[in-house]
């Protein structure tokens, strides 16, 4: 058997290499040295870039994928290619440089903040009016300009109306780093709880979404986890937690989620049954399920989600230019749009204002053996969401659950006196 898992996980290692390299020959590199202008009906990202990683020496990189000794930050701008000229959901990396801007992602700042004055000047002059702070965590195999593109993607993408931050943890970008990845991540642990600290206790700020992908959603669960142990809770401005395809062992996961105590924010999770990167993580793993991987609708998660309050968005269906599975959430346009304006505005998603026009397949999260399975319409996109918190039904029978429970107790026997 040991023979059998060591070819099974060098077999899966190969293919995703392959896959994850395929197309990406021709990419440049050294992205983030700042080009003089940007291009007509262009877009533009201002965002704050927080890194533990170490500084490369080179303009063009700015920090390497070793770890650095400190929490280093930076104002970056990039400028995003007209929308006439670009897909959704899709980075366009130059294959030369400088970027041209009418066509590629480009660099337009870097701005070293070192200061706390110049932070909170910095949140106070891009928050807006919502006052939102999104922060987001990258996963496995990220360069520095990686992370920096790729989320600025995703703000354009969903318009979301938020100050957007991303914190880079120190990621060789290789695919047979995995051991130096997660360690890293671990390396990283209070360097994110004090920059999400920093934002809950600047008065710029009003309320805080984390996003997380893939093994970022570790290093995220493990710095909330500190922050409650630390402070007897999570910061209340932290509003939401978004984990998308999170490398996370379920067992794991469930010990985290107990840390966090009763006050935790409200989680949102993206999952996808055909995620080959985490059928990798899996394998290596000790063959525990991943938490991105998981069917929401079988036992034993569908009830665990529902008890947790947790709403689940299953994307194996859907189908992105991604042949690995594992950046959905990102490269669909739908899904993009679904994160700028449902989640982030805190809004539910299976109430009544949902339906075909939305292009999500609801289903009601309950208890089977009292509801019975409730069938996903067919819709535009086939996404099918998991959410209890809006749903009536299932709020009804969790007590109809908890009454059942009771009249199904075992009744014990009465004790025969003893005859005198």
């Amino acid at each position: 058997m040991g023979r059998y898992r060591a070819r099974a996980a060098l077999s899966i290692i190969l293919t995703v290499a392959i896959l994850a390299n395929t197309g990406c020959a021709s990419r440049a590199t050294g992205v983030m040295k700042p080009v003089a202008e940007t291009a007509p009906q262009a877009g533009k990202v201002d965002m704050l870039v927080a890194t533990t990683r170490a500084p490369s020496g080179d303009p063009g990189t700015l920090f390497s994928g070793e770890r650095g000794n400190d929490l280093a930050i930076d104002a970056v701008t990039v400028s995003i290619p007209p929308d006439t000229v670009r897909k959704p959901g899709t980075v366009q990396w130059p294959t030369r440089l400088p970027p041209n801007p009418a066509k590629d992602f480009a660099t337009l700042k870097v701005e070293p903040i070192t200061a706390e004055p110049d932070l909170h000047a910095w949140l106070k002059n891009h928050g807006g009016e919502k006052r939102r702070l999104m922060v987001f965590v990258h996963g496995f195999n990220n360069t520095y300009e990686d992370s920096v593109f790729r989320f600025a993607q995703i703000v354009h993408d969903s318009k979301a109306n938020v100050t957007p931050v991303v914190f880079t943890w120190p990621s060789r970008a290789s695919i047979f780093d995995y051991a130096y990845d997660r360690e890293s991540t671990n390396y990283s642990r209070d360097a994110l709880e004090e920059m999400m600290q920093k934002g809950a206790s600047d008065p710029a700020v009003g309320e805080i979404t984390i996003m997380a992908h893939s093994m970022g959603t570790w290093l995220v669960m493990e710095s909330l986890r500190q922050m409650a142990i630390r402070n007897g809770r999570v910061s209340p401005k932290i509003s939401q937690v978004i984990l998308a395809s999170p490398d996370l062992d379920v067992d794991v996961f469930s010990q985290q989620m107990r840390a966090l105590g009763d006050k935790h924010p409200k989680f949102t999770i993206f999952v996808s049954g055909d995620d080959k990167a985490l059928s990798l993580s899996r394998t290596i793993s000790g063959n525990v399920d991943r938490l991105g991987q998981v069917n929401p609708a079988a036992e034993p998660y569908r009830s665990a989600f529902a008890e947790a309050g947790i709403t689940v968005y299953d994307l194996t269906k859907l189908s992105t230019e991604d042949r690995l599975g594992h950046t959905k959430f990102a490269d669909s346009p739908e899904v993009v749009q679904l994160i700028g304006e449902r989640l982030v505005g805190g809004q539910t998603i299976t109430d009544s204002r949902v339906g075909l026009g939305d292009g999500l397949g609801v289903i009601a999260l309950g208890t089977t053996s009292i509801v019975g399975d409730v069938a996903s319409i067919a819709v535009r996109a086939p996404i099918s969401v998991f959410d209890p918190n809006s749903d009536p039904i299932f709020r009804k029978d969790k007590k109809r659950k908890l009454w059942l429970s009771d009249l199904e107790k075992p009744k014990t026997k009465e004790k025969a006196k003893p005859k005198s």
